[in-house]
């Protein structure tokens, strides 16, 4: 009986599985950059950029809603259509910018539950980059009201320091982050204090700070 049933659930897998001609997967890396690309220009710019300088801040904040459920739109789609984009399908470069949109998508937190649940088998499948499994299960949690596992997401102290949001079993964390193929948190915590400075010197230098506050 036991094996009837596996027979059967191997049959049905297989029929909903969608193989990707040379054609469909090269289309789909195409369509994911173009939206990484839109999707960056709102994501780095707090303010309307040159570009979009007509716009107000009010209108900016609204643009850049638009983009993230307009792309979260589109890659549902292709989500529900062809399955989880790992590295057999669109590459590496390919499910990163299909990991990234997800990762955006903040305001629909069960559609990065969905995704973060098949990208758990594809990380074990080596069909998907850890680290970005940890970045999303953090996004995921935080979105939901829970503890972030990994510290991967941040907040910045008045002096510039690199904070972990809401964090859960901060003893155990680099154990966990090393089974995930991240840096130890001390060094990515130096790593992103330096970047937020440098992003922000100016700001730090008015403030009598002229140099990253690095943990040691």
């Amino acid at each position: 009986m036991r094996y009837s049933i596996l027979i059967i659930l191997v049959f049905f897998i297989s029929c909903n599985a969608i193989n990707l001609n040379e054609e469909e997967k090269n289309n789909l890396e195409i369509d994911l950059e173009k939206m990484v690309k839109t999707d960056q220009i709102a994501a780095n710019n707090a303010s309307p950029p040159k570009q979009y300088e007509q716009l107000s801040k009010e209108k900016w904040l609204l643009f850049k809603d638009s983009v993230y459920t307009n792309h979260k739109i589109r890659i549902e789609k292709i989500f529900n259509r062809v399955g989880f984009l790992g590295f057999d399908k669109v590459g590496k470069e390919g499910a990163k910018d299909f990991w990234l949109l997800t990762q955006h998508s903040d305001k629909y937190p069960n559609f990065q539950k969905k995704v973060l649940k098949k990208m758990k088998i594809e990380v074990r499948n080596n069909n998907a980059n850890p680290q970005n499994y940890a970045y999303l299960y953090d996004r995921v949690q935080l979105n939901i009201g829970k503890k972030q596992l990994y510290a991967t997401q941040l907040e910045y102290n008045n002096i510039g320091q690199a904070i972990p949001k809401s964090l859960e079993d901060s003893v155990n964390i680099d154990f966990r982050r090393d089974e995930y193929k991240l840096e130890n948190l001390r060094e990515y915590l130096n790593f992103m204090t330096e970047m937020h400075f440098e992003m922000n010197k100016q700001h730090f230098i008015d403030k009598g700070i002229t140099k990253p506050n690095f943990y040691k």
